[in-house]
């Protein structure tokens, strides 16, 4: 049963407890700042309590039909609230002003700072041009090999994570008490596909595994950037054992997500069983478990994001226990994974955004802070 909390009397839920919870996850990097291990935390302790994250790429940058509005958002004009997540890349940083979405990063920062303001969490992407050829990230020349420690181009690796390394490290919440603002950062994601210069076939398991963890000790250990949670997000997978491939290790891994898209030709069946293991591998090795990726492009199903993401969702005995489901943009019309008003399916995102198990961006309790007790203003999830 979908629930309207808006439409009850104001309840509380006492979802997040102290540090020393049982349960409680801590960042892999140990030297992570105490609003990263808070934010970590606060999402692992998301999964065993019912609630589940929504959120949307680019959210604030553009929607259908706009772009570069203050305070606006497709979501938020549908149902009155921001995403709980945010999603970004940082493609092209250091050499150009914007992204390949083409927004900017100066503004990309202003809007990082004011959603943080409200409560809300921040995810990056990283489709790193193809360091061999100059191309895109869909160009599929090998290069992997090349950018590892001794290859002919690991000085230009650097570089980039440099250029990495000064935009995550100075999202910065301003004056007069500034510090670092967490974030979660996804590089090199959807390996185990073919369309990316880092995916299968185009380097092996051991040369992705040793991109991961070298990417990770730089920007850690060189770069002291202590304000990022690291993801892992294949796409989707056949077993296991294949989801885990590429997978570099428990120690270089907070998040393990999955990509996962609803095609026609993809049964929702199916989805929710692969959720499902990702669930229960994340769990078994004390990792939060997220759907990074995902959407019915267009959303051609008016009742999809009840009956055909949440229920679906709920009712599977492991992938309810995911703690976000991202969608992906809203460039177009005839491109676009979330609802924008007038949409057909916008009533029923509506009954979604309402439903007591999903979190939007103020329905979030302070998700940096790990307080004994936090307060949302929805029921508890059954």
């Amino acid at each position: 049963m979908l629930l309207n909390t808006r439409q009850l009397l104001p309840a509380v839920a006492l979802i997040f407890m102290s540090l020393q919870w049982a349960g409680a996850q801590t960042p892999v990097n140990t030297q992570s700042t105490k609003r990263t291990k808070a934010l970590l935390s606060n999402l692992s302790h998301t999964t065993g309590n019912g609630y589940i994250l929504f959120g949307q790429e680019d959210a604030l940058a553009y929607g259908v039909g706009w772009k570069n509005k203050p305070g606006f958002s497709d979501i938020k004009s549908v149902c009155g609230d921001y995403p709980a997540v945010y999603g970004w890349d940082l493609c092209n940083i250091g050499l150009l002003p914007f992204n390949i979405d083409t927004v900017r990063f100066d503004s990309m920062r202003l809007w990082i700072r004011q959603a943080y303001r409200r409560g809300g969490i921040h995810s990056f992407s990283w489709h790193l041009r193809n360091p061999k050829t100059g191309g895109s990230s869909w160009d599929t020349t090998a290069a992997v090999a090349d950018i590892l420690p001794g290859g002919p181009l690991h000085d230009f690796y650097k570089s980039q994570l440099d250029y990495v390394a000064d935009y995550l490290g100075n999202l910065k919440t301003g004056f007069p008490f500034s510090h670092r603002i967490p974030v979660i950062f996804r590089p090199f994601h959807e390996q185990n596909g073919g369309w990316f210069w880092w995916g299968k076939p185009h380097c092996t398991p051991e040369e992705y595994k040793a991109l991961y963890r070298f990417t990770f000790h730089y920007l850690t250990e060189v770069k002291k950037l202590n304000n990022v949670l690291f993801a892992y997000s294949p796409d989707v997978f056949e077993t296991e054992a294949d989801y885990l491939l590429y997978y570099p290790g428990d120690e270089y891994v907070d998040v393990m997500g999955l990509d996962m898209y609803h095609f026609t030709s993809r049964t929702l069946d199916t989805m929710m069983h692969k959720l499902g293991a990702v669930v229960r591998l994340a769990e078994s090795r004390k990792k939060v478990a997220a759907l990074t990726e995902t959407g019915y492009e267009k959303i051609p199903d008016a009742q999809w994001w009840t009956y055909q993401l949440l229920q679906p969702m709920l009712s599977d005995p492991d992938a309810h226990r995911v703690a976000y489901v991202m969608v992906w943009r809203n460039a177009w019309p005839s491109h676009h994974y979330g609802p924008y008003p007038g949409h057909p399916s916008a009533p029923n995102f509506v009954a979604f955004a309402n439903d007591a198990r999903i979190f939007m961006e103020r329905d979030l309790p302070r998700m940096y802070r790990l307080p004994k007790k936090a307060k949302t203003r929805k029921t508890p999830a059954k």
